[in-house]
């Protein structure tokens, strides 16, 4: 009777040595074949030995295939790893343009309106005379509507005083539009100071920064446009993004060019299994 136990016991071993085991699938295909979801309670071990646990590798690190034949290796990368809950950058636009808006200087009365609300038409003359920057608009699509739109805009503002040794000054706004429609807007001045030496000329950097939430799922365009409030003097040449006039040694179209940038942020969500 021992001797027969004894046998059969070899016989277990051998097989068990020996065979593929398959979990899900009848015939297995490597030493071990999972057909299905797996559950893993603790660490995933690697590169271990009959004498010798494997690597548990350390917190933050991918398991990484050195290919085939070779085993796979704990790996340190640098990509951040998003958490439900958490924004994630999904995209980013970046425009410039050289050649700006000459349509609102000497002679072209401003449109005298104070007042913009989101959601003005940029159409609409009664809400004010709106210049476009053409060569800063943007076409994408927001495909998921828990999101964050942040826009950067920055210009140069140059204006000449018919009178270099008389401060003038223009008010103005300039504000960003998706699909047509107000979403941020600032107001403000550019004044001359009695510059003699620089022939009338102000220079004058401005900047709107705006975050827009939970834009609508689908196609939007962006497009900036700017448009003059009120002047001192009819006569002042008044320019965006550009300089007055390229025979001055004040400035030029690429020190005073308009850059807009527009990040696409979304909510980070995962399904469930």
């Amino acid at each position: 009777m021992k001797r027969i136990i004894y046998c059969c016991a070899t016989g277990l071993l051998s097989l068990c040595v020996n065979a593929q085991v398959g979990i899900g699938t009848t015939a297995p295909k490597s030493t071990l074949d999972i057909n299905g979801k797996t559950t893993l309670r603790k660490e995933l071990r690697v590169g271990g030995t009959s004498d010798q646990a494997g690597n548990a590798g350390l917190n933050g690190q991918v398991l990484v295939s050195q290919g085939e034949g070779l085993p796979a290796a704990w790996k340190s990368l640098n990509v951040s790893f998003m958490e439900e809950g958490q924004y994630k950058l999904i995209n980013s636009y970046l425009s410039s343009d050289q050649t700006g808006i000459t349509a609102l200087s000497d002679g072209i009365a401003a449109d005298n309106v104070y007042k913009n609300n989101v959601g003005d038409d940029i159409t609409d003359t009664s809400k004010g005379k709106w210049s476009k920057i053409d060569g800063l608009q943007n076409n994408f699509v927001i495909k998921n509507g828990k999101n964050r739109l942040t826009y950067q805009f920055q210009t140069g503002i140059e204006m000449k005083a018919p009178d270099a040794e008389v401060s003038q000054s223009v008010t103005f706004t300039c504000g960003v539009f998706r699909n047509g429609k107000l979403v941020a807007v600032r107001p403000d001045k550019v004044v001359s100071n009695n510059n003699a030496e620089k022939s009338g000329i102000q220079d004058y950097i401005f900047t709107l920064n705006y975050t827009e939430q939970n834009v609508p799922v689908g196609a939007q365009k962006l497009e900036v446009a700017c448009r003059k409030i009120n002047t001192s003097n009819l006569n002042s040449k008044f320019v965006m993004g550009r300089n007055v006039s390229n025979t001055n040694t004040v400035s030029n179209a690429f020190t005073l060019e308009s850059i807009l940038k527009i990040d696409v942020i979304e909510y980070v969500t995962y399904k469930s299994n």
